[in-house]
């Protein structure tokens, strides 16, 4: 049986192309540059596109060049499939003997505490692939950062990105054996109105969520140290610079040998959730699957 064929309705990959570099750079020169062709060419090239389409792409403003609402439209899709091919290409080329490198962002903390101990279980399942651990737990940027995939903590959302949650977060109140033996030690919730409380720089709420959770209202608070990074209130904990709210998961070690101490039998979640988050241009690269299928089997089994 014959297969009915269809011609796709596609412009000049060219046309595309310069189209795609023109509405970057907002400069035929500057296009034409990066292409390798004349300034002539590239704006015949965009004319050709701009008449295939029967509508314009841009106007042309004195000496400069602005894209119209169907320009911009064309450009963010023209754009992310560009990306997308790129991305596939680099992927078969990288993988021809079936290896690859997969760049993994990753938060500091929770890559060394949970994350390490974990991927020799990836590794032995894909020796062929490379991996390669950027930690950074700042604003998400897969271009500028070079990495392929990454864990996050949110409430999902991140832009041009397909974000599956991987757990939530189980938060405990800790200490050090020192403060529990002191003169005030954390036999109430009303004892915390005699320690300092540490704060976690990009979680400047967790505390008065914790209170909300457990429905206290202490009659004072008082802030000690705001850390950049979760292992610095780990260790400002242990040294006794104040009480602190931490993941549990982050602190499990510390717990089991009793350099913190867990004064209050509560449970509490954490606003937000752990998140394996890849771009859309990469999500279907055959070693981000590999890692998200692999990450998210192993948080449920955690």
């Amino acid at each position: 049986m014959d297969v009915p064929t269809r011609r796709r309705l596609l412009p000049s990959l060219n046309a595309i192309r310069t189209f795609e570099a023109v509405a970057r750079h907002q400069s035929f020169t500057h296009a034409a540059a990066e292409l390798y062709v004349t300034q002539s060419a590239a704006s015949r090239l965009v004319r050709s596109l701009e008449t295939y389409l029967d509508l314009p792409l841009f106007v042309r403003v004195s000496r400069r060049i602005e894209l119209t609402d169907q320009g911009r439209f064309y450009a963010d899709l023209v754009r992310d499939a560009l990306d997308r091919i790129e991305a596939g290409t680099m992927e078969l080329i990288s993988t021809r003997d079936g290896g690859g490198t997969l760049s993994i962002g990753m938060l500091p903390t929770f890559g060394t505490r949970w994350l390490i101990p974990r991927l020799s279980a990836f590794q032995a399942l894909y020796p062929d692939i490379v991996l390669n651990l950027v930690s950074n737990d700042g604003p998400l940027d897969f271009a500028a950062q070079k990495i392929d995939v990454a864990v996050r903590f949110g409430h999902g959302g991140w832009p041009d990105a397909i974000a599956e949650p991987l757990m939530s977060e189980e938060v405990v109140v800790v200490c050090s054996p020192a403060i529990m033996a002191g003169r005030h030690p954390l036999s109430d919730f009303d004892a915390l109105e005699h320690h300092r409380l540490i704060r976690h720089a990009t979680r400047p709420d967790a505390w008065n969520h914790w209170f909300r959770s457990i429905d206290v209202t202490p009659a004072a608070l008082h802030w000690g140290p705001t850390l950049e990074h979760f292992y610095m209130v780990i260790q400002a904990a242990i040294a006794g610079l104040g009480i602190a709210l931490l993941p549990r998961l982050l602190v499990e070690d510390e717990i089991q040998r009793r350099a913190l101490i867990v004064p209050y039998d509560v449970r509490v979640t954490g606003p937000g959730a752990y998140y394996v988050v890849s771009p859309k241009a990469k999500a279907e690269l055959m070693r981000v699957r590999a890692f998200r299928r692999w990450i998210i089997e192993t948080s449920k089994a955690a």
